[in-house]
């Protein structure tokens, strides 16, 4: 792993970041990566911002933002820990093994935020900079993942309308603690189910599952 994301970890350390919650509960309560998380969440963020306020200096802060929320999203970060091959090395439960946790984007992305906190732990922003240079900064040029900051909702439906295709419905759940919400949304029109996205927010789930239901739903029309 430390070869895919260009540092070194303490083997603590490392362990730590790669330790979930379900793991460490079935493990007579051993600590968990959430505070290293919380950590690399921020680190992350100012990382970002500041590469895109030195970068982009003509544009809107409103456009930085669009930016930002692309390659910070947790389908962004899912993405780059799955091409960095980090879920196999996570520490989960077994109820988290039995329904593929090492593939949820929530999870996924969680761990990577813990990995940037740890390296940031170890060596302060300049290591930390070395992994989001070489896997979140490229995703910039990533017309699939900067497109998940559009408006799919609307697209959505402006293509359900536009065919009279029944209505709209989004059935959302949600799980963990209230600290750490983790929601799942699946999209239906017309009362058929498209597809289901995770998001630690409601909106946000809601949104992915509209953009990864949109194309299906177009074809469907033109059906």
């Amino acid at each position: 792993m430390s070869k895919h994301l260009g540092v070194t970890f303490d083997t603590e350390m490392l362990r730590l970041a790669l330790t979930h919650r379900s793991y460490a509960f079935e493990h007579d309560g051993l600590p968990t990566n959430e505070r290293l998380e919380f950590l690399g969440d921020a680190v992350l963020g100012v990382l970002v911002t500041d590469y895109l306020y030195k970068t982009y200096r003509d544009e809107a802060e409103s456009e930085l933002a669009k930016k930002r929320a692309s390659i910070v999203s947790t389908v962004a970060l899912a993405h780059v820990a799955r091409r960095a091959d980090i879920g196999p090395h996570i520490f989960l439960g077994e109820g988290e093994i039995r329904t593929h946790g090492g593939n949820k984007d929530s999870i996924l992305a969680d761990t990577f935020e813990a990995l940037i906190g740890a390296t940031y732990l170890r060596g302060g922003f300049d290591d930390a900079w070395i992994i989001v240079e070489k896997h979140v900064i490229p995703l910039l040029e990533d017309e699939h993942i900067m497109g998940a900051g559009k408006d799919w909702k609307t697209l959505v439906q402006v293509a359900v309308d536009k065919h009279n295709m029944g209505a709209i419905e989004y059935r959302v759940s949600g799980t963990g603690p209230d600290h750490d919400r983790t929601f799942e949304a699946t999209l239906s029109v017309g009362g058929i189910p498209y597809a289901t996205a995770e998001a630690k927010t409601k909106k946000d789930a809601e949104r992915l599952a509209a953009w990864h239901s949109l194309s299906d739903i177009e074809n469907r029309t033109h059906a």
